[in-house]
């Protein structure tokens, strides 16, 4: 129904899952919380940078949640806004680091933003909570921060409202050096980073493959839960002489060239890949 399901999206096509899924919730408490959340972090945002960046950031960092959690969910489907609004939460963060000298009690606020984050983080441990998507929100709206949040030093904006005068002050710069580097890097990061995981992600990259321990990242069982409760199911699909397996309970899928794919066939390459 929309949802982030990896099989549907790669071996289906249906990117579209990739934004759809930021909409859909697992139930009324999933909604609240997110909607309490959205609103605490969403309206001071709003008021103070407008609803086009704060949209923005919100859609762009819930699209790069999607990305994360297919790249490493695979055995399930996922719905949810915490990407976005992880992404929102980075971005505060970005913000201030970029325009640090504005800011009074600027290490208060670093402090209490980082607390906010790894207390969440560590929320996202536990079982059926997708952190993949928290933390793929969380880096999309940390570089789009540095992008879309830049503001004008003082001293610009003063100079403006004085008029000019025979002993006019030197002209300042609107923006610091440091603050361009860090809108290029993050520009550039933000542009390679998305079209690389799109590429990854439709040429059926698995990055649990290439990351053993990435999985404790959404997920640490202990002795009241267990991590990987989905049965192990394999589903096949046939396109011509192309056969695409997928392993639900490991997230783990496969494409194979057959001649003929009897059900012989296919339980046989159903068991080598889901063993």
């Amino acid at each position: 129904m929309g949802a982030l399901d990896v099989s549907k999206v790669v071996q289906g096509r249906q990117g579209w899952r990739l934004i759809t899924c930021i909409w859909l919730h697992a139930g009324v408490v999933h909604l609240l919380i997110n909607v309490l959340c959205l609103l605490f972090i969403g309206i001071r945002l709003e008021q103070e940078f407008g609803f086009v960046r704060i949209g923005l950031v919100y859609l762009i960092s819930g699209f790069g949640g999607s990305l994360m959690s297919a790249l490493f969910i695979r055995a399930s489907i996922s719905v949810g806004a915490s990407g976005a609004l992880f992404g929102l939460i980075g971005s505060m963060l970005s913000e201030l680091i970029t325009n640090w000298s504005l800011y009074a009690n600027k290490v208060a606020a670093l402090l209490t933003l980082v607390l906010v984050i790894v207390v969440n983080l560590a929320l996202g441990i536990l079982p059926r909570v997708d952190n993949f998507a928290h933390i793929g929100g969380l880096i999309s709206g940390f570089l789009l921060g540095f992008v879309v949040f830049i503001r004008p030093q003082f001293a610009w904006i003063n100079q403006r409202r004085v008029a000019p005068g025979p002993q006019a002050a030197p002209a300042e710069h609107k923006h610091k050096t440091y603050q361009y580097i860090l809108w290029i890097v993050a520009a550039i990061l933000l542009i390679v980073g998305f079209t690389l995981a799109i590429v990854l992600l439709f040429r059926g990259y698995n990055a649990n493959d290439h990351c053993s321990w990435c999985h404790y990242l959404s997920c640490v069982p202990t002795k009241k839960w267990k991590c990987n409760s989905s049965p192990t199911t394999c589903t096949a699909m046939l396109q011509g002489n192309t056969l695409n397996l997928t392993c639900e309970g490991k997230g783990i899928y496969r494409s194979y060239i057959v001649a003929e794919a009897t059900q012989d066939k296919i339980d046989q390459l159903c068991n080598q890949l889901c063993s």
